[in-house]
């Protein structure tokens, strides 16, 4: 009895229109691939020794030689003369203000970041593109708009300031303004981080937690966090290195007082107006060594927390 759809009979009626396809599809790619050779697989981009040579060249030229300068310049200070030059109690204390407003907006914008993801992948609402839209606000509009905006709403004489003054409560020109500012420059890093993991994360798994009598915090703590922990990390990593250097939305709401609302990159630019260009680099280096180290750290926790989580599963 002749089988149905896969017997010897069709499969040879078959064969010669399908052999016919293949060989023209591959004369095709032979005709447009002339050198490649039998047997070896075709690439799509050179080899990993070229393209890793123009990586360490991409990465060299526009990554480690200015920093490299950077720390050259800085080195010729003594290391005396390098030591005063950036633990002096202004500089100490715009080291403070600038990495704990960072932590502390970066912190900000985990919560507040991961819960618009939330709203943008797993609800559908009247005006959801336009909020989607607002999300990348930051990213395109110059740091000076976002500082001049953020003071000209929270300001004595504000929009919301005027109000807030009266009850004896200060944003604009105090530290509490340039948290606000790296908070406004910070939270797209978060939301476009970990919004494509949620959207990949199969809504089934919570339902299957769910219908197993789990409720929505151990959902959320055993089930959804694990996932997004490493999108969360790095999301907070970006929004922190970003705020560390943060200049142009800061300046024009944090009264730039020195002892009291004065960041470490405006008093890299202080020095360099009084043409202390060593004493600038100094604090520039240091700025930069912390922030590596601590970027490294939040780093090792990710690969750390991927392997706890590869071994659970």
């Amino acid at each position: 009895m002749p089988s149905s759809g896969g017997g010897p009979a069709l499969r040879g009626l078959a064969a010669p229109g399908v052999q016919t396809r293949q060989h023209a599809g591959l004369g095709v790619v032979a005709s447009v691939l002339p050198g490649r050779r039998k047997g070896r697989t075709p690439r799509v981009l050179p080899g990993l020794n070229l393209t890793l040579g123009y990586t360490l060249f991409y990465l060299g030229a526009l990554v480690l030689l200015p920093l490299s300068a950077l720390v050259i310049k800085a080195a010729g200070l003594s290391w005396d003369a390098f030591v005063a030059a950036v633990t002096s109690p202004r500089v100490l204390s715009a080291y403070r203000i600038t990495f704990g407003a960072a932590l502390i907006a970066a912190v900000v914008n985990l919560f507040f970041g991961l819960l618009v993801a939330w709203v943008l992948v797993r609800h559908s609402f009247p005006g959801k593109r336009v909020l989607d839209a607002l999300v990348d606000l930051p990213f395109a509009l110059p740091t000076a708009v976002a500082g001049i905006s953020l003071a000209a709403l929270l300001g004595p004489h504000g929009w919301i300031g005027q109000w807030l003054a009266p009850l004896g409560i200060k944003i604009a020109y105090t530290p509490a303004g340039i948290v606000v500012a790296l908070i406004f420059i910070g939270i797209p890093f978060v939301v476009r981080t970990v919004q494509p993991v949620l959207e990949d994360l199969e809504k089934s798994l919570e339902e299957a937690a769910a219908s197993l009598g789990a409720r929505p915090v151990q959902i959320f703590l055993r089930v959804l966090l694990p996932a997004i922990a490493p999108a969360l990390l790095t999301g907070f990593a970006m929004a922190f290195a970003r705020a560390v250097g943060e200049y142009g939305s800061v300046i024009f709401i944090a009264g730039n007082m020195p002892m009291v609302s004065e960041i470490a990159p405006l008093l890299i630019l202080v020095k360099l107006e009084q043409f202390d260009y060593a004493g600038a680099a100094a604090i520039g280096s240091v700025l930069l060594g912390l922030s590596f180290l601590m970027l490294l750290a939040i780093n090792g926790l990710q690969a750390w927390q991927r392997r706890a989580h590869g071994g659970e599963a």
